[in-house]
């Protein structure tokens, strides 16, 4: 199976001025089965923001386009409701609004709000079968309503646990929009707990974004015996970079022996776009 993955596209005043159709274009050219797009699709979380990155996400010819909430997605009270309007409507996985947590803002006030879902996190889990195995997406929302910092609910990701533990499945993977391993001026505070997670699921791939910033790192740890790879994707679409971060990766034969990565870096010049690709490994 072949997948791209995209990430921080920031529809709104931080998205580029670039020819979006030839971005669109060249997205299409390769045979991916799946696209991943690892949050931060808007710049402040609103209405228009959401639609306009709705529309371009659904210009994407391939049968499976699945996102992710990043930390500007959930910086509106109604977040949770126009990322499923406007840009992916997944089965959700919650918990009981009486569950004890401490993730900030996780169920909103239904004494002051006036909206129709309550519970603001976006967690699920999507079976897809390619050629005959089957990836199954885990998505975990590492984002706190109105914060920048990164935050995962435990008792969440015990649900998440749950229904993974019910499913049939060749490869496992993890889309998020912190880093699980690696650190910025606005960190996934808790990564132990998502770490812990990926263990006991024994998941090899991790994919993120966030830091518009490409990072492909492998970690093996010696004490517990389990190992795996996470894949930082810069921005897609960003325009506030230095030259080189705008991009997309490619993952040909992805679980596979023969599993290749490949960089698509992005580069506006006025009304055309140079694409230099790179091959990983």
């Amino acid at each position: 199976m072949n997948i791209i993955q995209i990430s921080d596209l920031h529809f709104g005043p931080r998205h580029w001025v670039g020819n979006t159709q030839v971005l669109l274009d060249k997205i299409n050219s390769y045979k991916a089965d799946i696209v991943i797009n690892t949050g931060d699709c808007t710049s402040d979380g609103l209405e228009n923001e959401y639609s306009d990155a709705g529309a371009f996400l659904k210009s994407i010819k391939c049968k499976h386009v699945i996102s992710t909430m990043g930390n500007h997605d959930k910086r509106n009270m109604r977040s949770h409701e126009l990322f499923r309007k406007y840009i992916y409507t997944p089965e959700l996985i919650t918990i009981p609004d009486t569950t004890r947590t401490s993730k900030k803002h996780l169920f909103l006030d239904r004494e002051i709000t006036k909206v129709d879902d309550y519970f603001t996190d976006i967690n699920f889990i999507k079976s897809i079968n390619v050629e005959g195995k089957i990836l199954l997406v885990i998505s975990i929302d590492s984002n706190e309503l109105y914060n920048d910092d990164g935050y995962v609910e435990k008792e969440v990701l015990k649900a998440v646990s749950a229904e993974i533990k019910e499913r049939k499945y060749d490869i496992p993977l993890l889309m998020t929009h912190y880093s699980v391993l690696g650190t910025d001026e606005c960190p996934l505070t808790n990564s132990a707990a998502l770490i812990d997670f990926v263990q006991l699921h024994n998941i090899k791939h991790v994919l993120c974004g966030h830091t518009h910033e490409l990072e492909i790192m492998y970690t093996n740890d010696l004490y517990q015996g389990y190992s795996f790879t996470q894949y930082m994707c810069g921005s897609l679409s960003s325009r506030n970079l230095p030259n080189d971060d705008n991009m997309f990766l490619y993952y040909e034969n992805f679980g596979s022996d023969n599993m290749h990565v490949h960089l698509v870096r992005v580069f506006p010049e006025d009304d055309k776009i140079v694409f230099k690709e790179e091959f990983v490994y």
